[in-house]
């Protein structure tokens, strides 16, 4: 039950990671990117295209996995599933906003696996997965407040084993809309710039 959450999140993470890193930046390994560009569409437009189903995946993925969790290892769901899908949309953004921001510094998918492995690994590694937050050295501790997994595991586990409300889990979730909030505007900051 401790760590159904953790590999939850580690799937939506993976998904919307590494599919957002690199569809965009095929994009401009096949050239296509420039016949977009040159075409009226709006810029907000071509970001939400390309990321949208990206983050319909991400949930139906977190949905067929509590399923199982629910049917297969008998997860208690405590806590309510709109909050769950509320938070898993704002994380969503977050790291559809880091693989966007991958995609605009890369010129290969290649380039953009091998980043978007990198990430991945240290938050995972970071995130209280495999090892428990409060195990790690103070420091260590203290990178949970900038690593969203760590944030989203914490915030599911309270949620879904505790059903634990939102004013309990307020401070985790503010920290990941600050988080979302910065990344995903850097990345539309930074496709802009790269684009035209």
């Amino acid at each position: 039950h401790y760590m159904i959450p953790g590999i939850l999140v580690a799937l939506v993470t993976m998904i919307g990671l590494f599919l957002s890193g690199m569809n965009v930046v095929r994009e401009k390994e096949i050239g296509t990117i420039e016949q977009i560009n040159v075409t009226p569409i709006k810029k907000h437009q071509f970001i939400i295209g390309k990321l949208l189903p990206f983050l319909i995946i991400g949930l139906f993925e977190l949905a067929m996995g509590l399923v199982i969790g629910r049917l297969v290892f008998g997860l208690p769901m405590l806590g309510g599933l709109p909050l769950v899908f509320g938070i898993t949309i704002i994380y969503l953004i977050l790291v559809l906003g880091l693989g966007l921001f991958i995609s605009t510094v890369t010129e290969t998918q290649q380039q953009a696996m091998f980043i978007a492995w990198f990430f991945m690994v240290i938050f995972m590694l970071m995130g209280g997965l495999f090892t428990p937050l409060d195990s790690m050295p103070l420091w260590a501790q203290q990178t949970m407040w900038v690593n969203p997994v760590a944030l989203f595991i914490r915030i599911l586990r309270q949620v879904l084993l505790k059903g634990a409300p939102l004013q309990d889990i307020i401070p985790y979730v503010s920290a990941l809309i600050a988080l979302a909030f910065v990344m995903f505007t850097l990345a539309v900051l930074r496709y802009r710039k790269t684009s035209e």
